[in-house]
């Protein structure tokens, strides 16, 4: 029901009838002894007693995966599964390289990589559908151990012809000449291509076009892909991580834009729930540790 949104969304996704689907649910409510539910329009929204009951499910129905997961990997220790989450651009430019050595020395492991914004890494974490995650530093409150930390950058970036303009637009600010000559005046006219809500590096740049006082017009782009591709096409500028558009960088496709404040130095998480590790996820952490660029955890600051 949670996902489904309708009795009828729901019976029709367990393959039962709506009535079946009607009754199970009123007698939940009555077992728990409060409203789990409540109309809304045609369907049924969760009420705050229902999404807070519907959060522990998740982690229990993830636990029971893990737990059957975790039993398999014992039974044949070959043959368990990774399963592991990342943030975009991890899961595009970093985890790849970690699991191809991985799964050399182990190739008879099954991988399960899921990729999103962050806000989805951290749900699936949440509720032990994955074992590991890739992301940026946790938010304040997400109980999580940190295994390993690697630094990156974010960076500006542009076509080369718009990094040429603000050059310029710098260099006659410095030469003396009056106007809307200077980098912040021009950053202020580009348009700046955003990710979606919930990413990380939305929550960056907006971070950054504020400590610079600017207020262009925005372009929210979905993916890394698209939003390399329209920056190489002059669309706008970026703030990206400089893992996400190394290739690019080197090709001479994109250039950087030295933006006020900038780079921000960022790291890398691999992280995951408090207590032991299912036995792929460690001998992963095992490998990422000895052969990557990622380390230890320094002291909490």
């Amino acid at each position: 029901m949670a996902e489904a949104g309708s009795v009828r969304a729901a019976a029709e996704q367990l393959v039962v009838t709506q009535a079946a689907v009607s009754a199970s649910l009123a007698a939940l409510q009555r077992s728990v002894g409060m409203p789990l539910v409540r109309p809304d329009g045609r369907g049924l929204r969760l009420t705050s007693a229902g999404e807070q009951y519907a959060a522990y499910v998740h982690r229990i129905l993830g636990l029971l995966d893990e737990a059957r997961l975790a039993a398999a990997a014992a039974a044949d220790p070959e043959r368990g599964e990774l399963r592991i989450a990342a943030v975009t651009t991890a899961a595009e430019q970093i985890v790849p390289r970690l699991l191809s050595g991985f799964r050399r020395a182990h190739p008879h492991s099954g991988v399960l990589l899921e990729a999103g914004n962050r806000d989805r890494v951290r749900a699936l974490l949440e509720h032990h559908q994955v074992d590991l995650a890739v992301a940026g530093r946790p938010e304040p409150g997400w109980d999580v151990q940190v295994h390993a930390v690697r630094a990156h950058q974010l960076v500006v970036v542009g076509s080369p012809e718009l990094a040429a303009r603000a050059r310029a637009a710098a260099g006659a600010a410095a030469a003396g000449e009056t106007g809307d000559a200077g980098m912040l005046p021009w950053l202020s006219r580009q348009p700046w291509l955003l990710r979606e809500p919930g990413s990380g590096t939305r929550l960056s740049t907006e971070a950054l076009l504020a400590d610079l006082d600017i207020t262009p017009s925005t372009l929210t782009v979905g993916s890394n892909g698209a939003i390399r591709e329209s920056a190489a096409v002059g669309l706008g500028v970026t703030l990206v991580s400089r893992d996400a558009v190394a290739q690019e960088l080197a090709s001479g496709r994109l250039a950087e834009i030295a933006v006020p404040g900038t780079p921000l130095h960022r790291d890398w998480y691999l992280l995951a729930n408090p207590g032991p590790l299912p036995l792929p996820a460690a001998r992963l952490v095992a490998h990422v540790l000895g052969s990557s660029d990622f380390q230890l955890p320094g002291p909490p600051a």
